[in-house]
């Protein structure tokens, strides 16, 4: 009992302390009830709160009550007597004397002025301009103190967590001794472990009081600080905006005629307007980075760097029964069920493909890595960050039209550009290519099977995806899992991912299996929980990998194996012993405001933003997505039905133009040409225009490699084989 009361925080560890004087202890006597009268207690004040306990030792793990003084009413009666009211509430108080009286008096009025100056100063600040200096400091100070408060409850946490196991065991041994008389000290175990689980649990409910006293006394003045760099944020990209259009339009005038008033426009337009974007920037500490201004020693011109949006707008409030429109598709292919936009997120598949490419970064540090083992870990732990953004995101992304694109040119940012192109309508197929200037290219081809089951849906990409380094040569090629979006008919909605990756390194013969573990009410694992193994050519395994498909993935280096009990099906399960595990990826927060825009990752709110130059065909030009990112939902859904509608009618004329060439001999022909260059299932006879399927060299699968042309065309404009398709 006495190594607990020492391992327990204190309810009464100092917060925020302005004047020394809010700071008082000591005995007064409080009123209880007629039958008790007064009874003695030991009274601390301190941040403003007035707490009180039956005895010193208490303090450590029992408070009897706490009085908030910042809206509280102090009134002094007759005979060293005092009365506190707060939330209709009356704390009737008695001192041993009137000097004790006094002293109390003072450093309670003193400690209300104190709260009542900081609530005031709370509701005013950040109106008006940015947080001073002193502020600063004073928030960082309630920040260490809000980090001592989540220490406190962490250690609490344990305790909890302890004793409430060494209750559960005590519960049950005695269950079994029920009947028995010798039981009398196993029922003298459970009541001390039951006082100190109770005692645990006392001192984390305070904690958790005082955390939420700090915190909330300064929520209000966070918010409204938080808001005014909001403004100053939008209005300085804005200015930003501004400037890269009148910088472009410039650009384009120096490059017609470096010698002409434009050019000499164009140089002089870079350097003032840097200037004051840099006077502007460096009032904002979070903005110090958003710029990277160069010289080109080859033009000899300055440049800016884009800067890519951080915000869409929110999404509307728009009800709708899922289960009418459900309840007549179970067993159904969803694809060919035409849905309103209410169910979709402002993206198409295409761009869901390219936001694969959140964590990029991960193929650059396995493109540098000399062993292919520790090369593997990192291209399992980008095969799983894949899933990282999708833990909200039920909504499902656009069905792209036959013949839509999509690019991501990342050249400047990230070293990569992305194309990827709509290349099957029924059923829904893709084909993606990404080459990266760090050393690695990356390319897929996904077909999406997806069936509503009654009760979820379940989504299965088919195809394999493919990553080759341009150092080594080493060429992975893996799948993906099943994703089930679950709670259609009732409940919240929700998505979990299922089912096993296999990645083979067809180059070394590495291997590594990742299992993807469904969610179960039942189970006691970690939620979302996904593990592997990397093995040699020879089956010797290396690393083990562990984390969850949400949050983050560790590998540990094998050091010893050895044959541990017996596994299931009577199999010897290996134990392996290893160093300590090494974090591979992170999941990166989501922006400020996330929830209602759609959950959207950083990267995902730059995938529509408009871009100039690409192709007609481009998911950014799509009118009905444009018009749902918009909140125009009513409008995206007219403009939703007349696209599919179209595309009904073009996939009409190619089946009668097959139809034609059939009667005229010509069909063999027409098939050669048309029906075998496109994913074999399409009756329809589309050719890909960016995209060949061939078969791959390696794998001897048959897969759909990037042909050129596309960014050579884009240089050009020259976009005259694109279809009309919006």
């Amino acid at each position: 009992m006495d190594e607990l009361v020492k391992s327990l925080p204190s309810p009464t560890l100092p917060g925020l302390h302005l004047p020394c004087l809010d700071a008082h202890k000591g005995w007064l006597f409080k009123w209880t009830n007629y039958l008790k009268g007064y009874q003695r207690r030991w009274f601390v004040l301190s941040n403003g709160l007035l707490s009180y306990y039956r005895t010193q030792a208490e303090m450590a793990h029992t408070c009897r009550g706490t009085i908030p003084l910042a809206t509280a009413h102090i009134g002094v009666g007759d005979a060293c007597h005092l009365v506190l009211t707060s939330g209709g509430r009356s704390y009737h108080l008695k001192a041993t004397s009137e000097a004790e009286c006094q002293r109390w008096v003072s450093a309670l009025q003193q400690a209300k002025a104190n709260a009542t100056v900081l609530m005031h100063h709370s509701d005013d600040s950040g109106d008006e301009a940015p947080i001073p200096h002193e502020e600063r400091a004073l928030t960082q100070g309630v920040l260490k103190t809000l980090a001592s408060k989540l220490d406190d409850l962490s250690t609490c946490n344990e305790l909890i967590g302890k004793h409430g196991a060494a209750l559960q065991r005590s519960l049950s041994e005695l269950e079994e001794l029920r009947g028995s008389n010798d039981n009398t000290d196993k029922v003298k175990a459970v009541n001390e472990r039951a006082t100190l689980f109770r005692i645990t649990s006392n001192a984390m409910l305070n904690a958790c009081r005082d955390f939420l006293d700090v915190a909330e006394s300064h929520s209000r003045r966070w918010q409204k600080a938080l808001h005014y760099e909001r403004e100053q944020r939008h209005h300085l990209e804005e200015t930003i905006e501004q400037l890269a259009k009148q910088h472009n339009s410039l650009e384009r005038a120096w490059r017609e005629n470096p010698s002409s008033y434009a050019g000499r426009a164009f140089t002089r337009f870079c350097c003032l307007n840097i200037r004051q974007l840099a006077s502007q920037v460096s009032a904002f500490t979070f903005t110090e980075s958003l710029f990277v201004c160069f010289k080109d020693t080859s033009t000899n011109h300055l440049q800016l760097r884009r800067t890519r949006r951080t915000r869409i707008p929110d999404k509307p409030n728009y009800s709708l029964n899922l289960w009418s429109i459900m309840k007549n598709c179970i067993g159904k292919d969803l694809s060919r069920i035409p849905m309103p936009v209410n169910f979709n997120e402002p993206l198409s598949m295409l761009q869901r493909l390219t936001e694969d490419l959140e964590y990029s970064e991960l193929l650059d540090r396995a493109a540098r890595c000399d062993s292919s083992l520790e090369q593997m870990c990192l291209v399992a732990a980008f095969s799983v960050s894949s899933y990282s953004t999708t833990v909200h995101r039920t909504a499902k992304p656009f069905n792209p039209l036959l013949g839509e694109t999509y690019e991501l040119d990342r050249l400047e940012e990230y070293g990569y550009r992305s194309i990827s192109e709509q290349i099957s309508h029924h059923p829904p197929a893709a084909a993606h290519h990404v080459t990266s200037q760090r050393g690695w290219t990356l390319w897929q081809h996904i077909t999406i099977d997806s069936k509503f089951r009654g009760k979820y849906i379940s989504v299965v990409p088919l195809g394999n995806i493919h990553l080759q380094f341009h150092s080594s040569g080493n060429h992975y090629v893996w799948s993906k899992v099943t994703s089930t979006v679950h709670n259609i008919i009732v409940g919240k909605l929700w998505i979990d991912q299922s089912g096993d990756i296999d990645i083979v390194n067809t180059t070394t013969k590495d291997t590594c299996r990742l299992k993807f573990s469904p969610y179960s009410y039942f189970s006691r694992e970690v939620p979302r929980k996904v593990t592997g193994v990397v093995e040699d050519r020879e089956g010797t395994a290396h690393y083990i990998l562990s984390g969850t498909w949400d949050d983050k993935m560790e590998s540990a280096k094998i050091v010893e194996s050895s044959q541990g009990g017996g596994g299931s099906e009577g199999k010897q399960k290996t134990v392996y012993q290893t160093l300590q595990p090494k974090l591979l990826w992170k999941k990166y927060p989501l922006p400020e405001n996330a929830e209602n825009m759609h959950f959207f990752s950083s990267l995902a709110l730059t995938l529509n933003e408009p871009e100039e130059g690409v192709a007609p065909t481009d998911s950014r030009l799509r009118p009905d997505q444009r018009l749902m990112e918009e909140g125009l939902w009513d409008e995206a859904n007219i403009q939703k039905q007349r696209l599919e509608e179209r595309q009904r009618q073009e996939r009409k004329k190619r089946e009668a133009q097959a139809n034609q060439a059939l009667e005229d001999g010509e069909f063999m022909d027409f098939f050669l040409r048309n029906y075998l260059c496109s994913t074999g299932q399409d009756i329809e006879g589309y050719q890909p225009l960016w995209f060949d399927r061939k078969t791959d060299e390696n794998t001897g699968d048959a897969t759909y490699f990037y042909k050129g042309g596309y960014w050579e065309a884009k240089e050009r404009q020259n976009w005259s084989q694109c279809p009309r398709i919006f």
